[in-house]
Order: C-alpha cells, then structure tokens, then sequence
C-alpha cells in the first residue's frame, strides 16, 4: 500500500489491485485492477470536481455509487459481491 501526494488537498492511495484517488478525505474515483475507471456520481463541490477530471484526464470512465468506492477501502465482507454496475 503507497499513499502518493499529487496536489494540494489530492491524494492517490495504491492498494495494490486498485488506485483510489482522493480529494481532501473522501474517496471519489478509482482506477481499477483491469484499467477501467470509475467516478463516484455523488456531486461534493465544484473543487472536488476539478480535482476528479485532473485525475481522470480525459479518460473515459464510468459512473458508480460513492459506495462502490467506499467498497475498495473496506474488507470484501463487507461489500456486496452481487454489485452491478448497470443497476
């Protein structure tokens, strides 16, 4: 695990099999083990914003619950393995 600074108020956690990117304290996107990319579709601020589309630049990602993220910093049991992100 390798918490990197990459901004003011912009962090990247590397766990490993997922990159989650966090503006201030609250994990809003991921770059996941197969490369795709994922956005929380929770709105926090316009600065929160900003800081998601530098990270994402450019790349095309996918809209999930903020629980989605939530998920990849807690323990598998605690995640719904039936989770779609089509739902």
């Amino acid at each position: 695990m390798k918490l990197k600074l990459i901004g003011s108020n912009q962090t990247e956690l590397d766990l490993g099999f997922a990159q989650v990117f966090f503006s201030y304290e609250t994990p809003v996107a991921a770059c996941l083990t197969d490369g795709s990319f994922v956005r929380t579709e929770e709105y926090y601020s316009v600065t929160t914003s900003k800081h998601i589309n530098r990270w994402l630049d450019g790349r095309h990602y996918t809209l999930v619950p903020q629980e989605r993220i939530d998920c990849l910093l807690t323990s598998a049991s605690e995640c719904n393995p039936d989770f779609d992100e089509g739902a």
